[in-house]
């Protein structure tokens, strides 16, 4: 059955992939791209397919544009993705926000300049869910890391976060560490009475070993790789293999800068490493 296109979700799928990279590259998108609309697996396949047979963008993708479990085996490898339509957008049996993976994307000049037309001329649908917007921005923070980082409960959220801060406050000096914590004096969860979650964002930023939090003032601020600083929190946090680990680093950015000034933001970016800071940045 056709699909109408529209042209929302089509401005959406090309700028995530114009802003991710230059050439064939990999693109990953979750639920979170999309706020407020209402597309199913479908539709977001369907676009994308014709997307690319148009020539708009140059992409190898898993899934199909009827969202059916028998073909998706057709169109990948399932020796190296053991990805089926249960792992896709809004599937019911499947884990979320986990959507589809490119192997490889990009924009061609076609797709370029449809982007540009629809960024001189939003499309009036972009307009039409204020509503969800000023739900994010209400939501508590670890909420927001757990919706989109993709972690199954709260204390996966609180666990992932207070290693993030730790590792960014050994990159950084006292004094700017110091800084972030005068600006982060809100409560981390609002909606519920456990109390190990009753604290303020300020307090995740604080390490709660001692001796570890002495030793972090004394010593001078550590140079580590981008490499080492994602391996650093997949171990220390203990995150599932299944996890994209970037995407659970950019659910923490994003939230901690919805807490922060511009100031403290572009303060902070100057002392991550050039991988972790782009994440920052797209955050």
């Amino acid at each position: 059955m056709p699909i109408t296109i529209r042209e929302d979700v089509a401005y959406i799928l090309l700028k995530k992939i114009n802003d991710t990279g230059q050439g064939m590259h990999e693109v990953n998108f979750t639920k979170s791209d999309f706020p407020g609309r209402e597309i199913t697996i479908a539709d977001f396949l369907g676009h994308l397919d014709y997307l690319n047979q148009q020539h708009y963008i140059n992409a190898e993708f898993t899934g199909n544009a009827y969202a059916n479990q028998e073909d998706v085996p057709d169109l990948i490898n399932p020796e190296e993705f053991d990805l089926r339509i249960a792992n896709t957008y809004g599937a019911p049996d499947g884990p979320l926000p986990h959507l589809i993976t490119f192997k490889k994307a990009e924009l061609r000049e076609k797709g370029r300049e449809m982007l540009k037309r629809l960024e001189s001329n939003p499309p009036p649908a972009l307009e039409k869910s204020p509503s969800v917007a000023i739900a994010r921005k209400d939501m508590p923070f670890l909420q927001k890391v757990k919706l989109q980082g993709g972690l199954e409960d709260i204390f996966d959220a609180r666990d992932v976060t207070e290693v993030v801060f730790r590792t960014m406050r050994d990159m950084m000096t006292n004094e700017a560490a110091d800084h972030v914590a005068a600006e982060l004096h809100k409560p981390a969860d609002g909606i519920t009475d456990d109390k190990a979650l009753q604290n303020e964002i300020a307090d995740l930023w604080k390490d709660t070993n001692p001796i570890v939090a002495f030793l972090s003032r004394v010593r001078p601020p550590l140079i580590i790789k981008s490499d080492t600083f994602l391996f650093r929190i997949s171990q220390e946090a203990s995150l599932k293999t299944s996890l994209d680990i970037e995407m659970v680093v950019k659910a923490v950015f994003s939230a901690t800068k919805d807490e922060l000034s511009k100031q403290r933001i572009q303060e902070i970016s100057q002392f991550l490493p050039d991988k972790i800071r782009q994440l920052w940045e797209e955050a």
